[in-house]
């Protein structure tokens, strides 16, 4: 009975800690996803300053 309460609760604990790894990926993800479409603007911008410029 006690090593399947112990079984259980480490499943628990599995789960939990794949959540959070999940979510901790997701928010990288996502912010790699804004620092990236922010770069891209910037040297978009800076591209036409240029044309512009010639």
């Amino acid at each position: 009975m006690r090593r399947a309460q112990t079984a259980i609760e480490y499943l628990f604990m599995l789960a939990a800690v794949l959540v959070l790894v999940l979510i901790a990926a997701r928010t990288i993800f996502q912010s790699m996803q804004t620092i990236n479409n922010s770069i891209n603007k910037y040297i978009n911008q800076t591209r036409a300053q240029l044309l512009e410029n010639l």
